[in-house]
């Protein structure tokens, strides 16, 4: 159902010689009107055109790209782009504003524009139920889709935070008269985020424990509950250092992941490689919420054709997350007593590293992973690279174009599992009880546990041992101010979740942005190992002299010039890889938090009122 609905923004309606403030005019549609207001099928109908909003996927065909995993999430320290490495803003831009339902997305920060769209359409849903629907429904379903209106509204202020720190709050439907309302300054983090817990503990109270597959339930609302919690208490401890609001975050976090654990409905259970190459995973124990696919219905997306090895690319991992991968003993590749652990050819890391390496990358480096020599397949069912061994095979239909059906698991078992044992982590560096082996085991070692398919085992990929609290890996490579339990469940969640959509968010969080800073590691810039001779011999000729390029073992660039082929053993790191520019430590400039626009600024000016600029961003225009 597509629903049109105005929305509160002042920046883009000034810029609209139609609109004369910040409200485009009221729905004439019936999904805002009283007589639409009248029975449980349609509030369910209005609440679902949220689902693409919050819960994209994989998208949809080719132009739904925002939020889609391997795609878009390339802003971190765990990619590498051929060419110039993405850039921290450092300017303050015209607008950041938007006035569309349609999915808007800020790489830097993974999260949407200066937008209240969403808001609004979430304040409609509660004022309606509360206002219209208190005889209409049964106690229970009042409590249900109130429940979930409160849950959408917390979510989409969960993810401005996220972007922009301050935000004008908003909890019922603003009319256009209200101008007061409108054009409202920021209300400060801490305001806001009270608000986004409370409409979270109301969701977590009354929606239902099983509302239909696909739907949102008590333990999908937990879930996400439990990751923004998160997120929010590393934020006050780390960029605030407020430990007692830290505190009741972390504790929220606790609560939230332990709705889901202790209902015993979810576990992992299934291989890596299948979480993401399978066409349906609705009843698997590791999903709490799943987006399927269908051809027939059009309902496809093109995120698998990025991985069929056919499709050059110019992003994938670079040597830092390469490097970041957990030797099978447990401990990191520099503390290890595997001697093979040492040994950086692909065929070495796959039978010493952690599954996860093997299960999110090709097995042999390939040029046409043109920023690295290695390539995603993560997201790209194993059945469907058969056609490698093909002589002039190609790729299946399904796999080439937007025609993929192969679903995606939008929220796992796996993160809440990682959230929860993050939280109690954090909790106990604030005084509260320490970790137990007992929560280790239910937590990251049962991730370790993860069940191995037969290509894996083929492969020589061994599970992880478990992580002993009493024989912690100590990597002599850990920032001081973290403790090796936090560090180790750092690189848990690193492992779990590459090209996924967590890496930014974390490190922004935990306040560690220096990680980006390409001129302190270079090992951000390189990819894999390649020995050229025997692993690409062919793409060394008289028309590639000049192209290819690695950093030898001695620490030294070698140049393909059309008589070393025989030197060209090292990490992959192309000539036109280019470092990102300085982004820390700059005067009036926040890589933290996205600024919004003077535009934004001027236009509230223009009516009498004030809007303030993001903290750390010049508030002049």
């Amino acid at each position: 159902m597509k629903l049109k609905i105005f929305s509160f923004i002042a920046t883009c309606a000034f810029a609209c010689a139609s609109c004369n403030d910040v409200l485009e005019r009221p729905s004439q549609t019936t999904a805002e009107d009283p007589e639409y207001w009248v029975n449980e099928t349609n509030v369910r109908l209005y609440a679902n055109a949220f689902y693409p909003n919050f819960f994209p996927g994989y998208g949809v065909g080719y132009g739904q790209t925002a939020y889609t995993p391997n795609g878009q999430y390339n802003f971190n320290d765990d990619v590498v782009v051929k060419g110039s490495q993405p850039q921290f803003s450092r300017s303050v831009p015209s607008s950041k504003g938007s006035i569309e339902l349609t999915l808007d997305w800020e790489s830097q920060f993974t999260g949407p524009s200066w937008n209240f769209a969403w808001v609004r359409k979430a304040c409609v849903m509660k004022d309606r139920i509360q206002q219209l629907m208190g005889d209409k429904l049964t106690g229970e379903q009042f409590r249900h889709w109130l429940g979930i209106a409160r849950f959408f509204h917390a979510l989409e202020y969960a993810r401005l935070v996220n972007v922009f720190g301050d935000v004008p709050y908003y909890s019922h439907e603003v009319h256009r008269d209200q101008l007061s309302e409108i054009y409202k300054d920021r209300s400060p983090r801490n305001e806001v985020m009270d608000s986004v817990f409370a409409d979270f503990r109301y969701a977590l109270q009354n929606v239902k424990q099983d509302d239909g597959a696909q739907y949102v339930n008590r333990y999908v609302v937990a879930a996400f509950v439990s990751r923004w919690a998160l997120f929010e208490g590393s934020w006050q401890k780390y960029h605030y250092q407020n430990n007692e609001r830290a505190k009741l975050c972390f504790n929220l976090a606790v609560e939230a992941a332990q709705v889901v654990i202790n209902s015993d409905r979810y576990a992992i259970a299934t291989d890596f490689r299948s979480l993401f190459g399978s066409t349906d995973l609705t009843k698997a124990k590791d999903c709490i919420l799943y987006r399927k696919y269908d051809a027939e219905q059009g309902v496809t997306h093109c995120v698998a054709s990025y991985c069929n090895l056919n499709s050059p690319t110019d992003m994938g991992p670079n040597l830092d997350l390469i490097k970041a991968f957990i030797c099978n003993d447990g401990k990191d590749w520099n503390s290890t007593t595997m001697t093979a652990a040492k040994d950086f050819t692909l065929d070495s890391l796959i039978a010493t590293r952690d599954p996860r390496f093997e299960a999110s990358f090709y097995h042999k480096p390939t040029e046409n992973a043109k920023s690295c020599g290695l390539y995603v397949t993560k997201f790209i069912p194993r059945s469907a690279l058969a056609y490698l061994n093909l002589t002039g095979g190609s790729p299946a239909p399904e796999f080439q174009g937007d025609k993929n059906v192969t679903g995606y698991p939008v929220m796992r078992y796996a993160e809440v599992l990682l959230n929860w044992i993050e939280a109690k982590a954090e909790l106990a560096t604030l005084g509260e009880a320490a970790v137990t082996q007992a929560d280790i085991d239910r937590s990251i070692n049962a991730i370790r546990k993860r069940p191995l398919d037969a290509e894996a085992i083929e492969r020589h990929v061994k599970q992880t041992a478990p992580m002993k609290l009493d024989d912690l890996n100590n990597d002599p490579k850990r920032d001081a101010d973290v403790s090796p339990l936090l560090w180790e469940i750092r690189r848990e969640r690193r492992m779990e979740f590459a090209f996924e959509f967590s890496r930014i968010i974390d490190l922004r969080r935990w306040k560690k942005l220096n990680y980006m800073d390409t001129d302190a590691n270079p090992d951000l810039l390189m990819g894999t190992w390649v020995n050229f001779p025997t692993e690409l011999p062919k793409v060394l000729n008289d028309k590639t002299v000049g192209a290819y390029r690695v950093m030898n073992a001695a620490g030294k660039l070698v140049t393909y010039n059309g008589k070393n082929a025989n030197l060209m053993k090292g990490f992959f790191y192309p000539k036109e890889t280019i470092g990102r520019l300085p982004f820390l430590n700059l005067p009036n400039v926040n890589p933290y938090l996205s600024p919004i626009g003077y535009n934004d600024i001027k236009n509230y000016a223009k009516e009498g009122y004030h809007l303030s600029q993001t903290k750390g961003w010049p508030e002049g225009y």
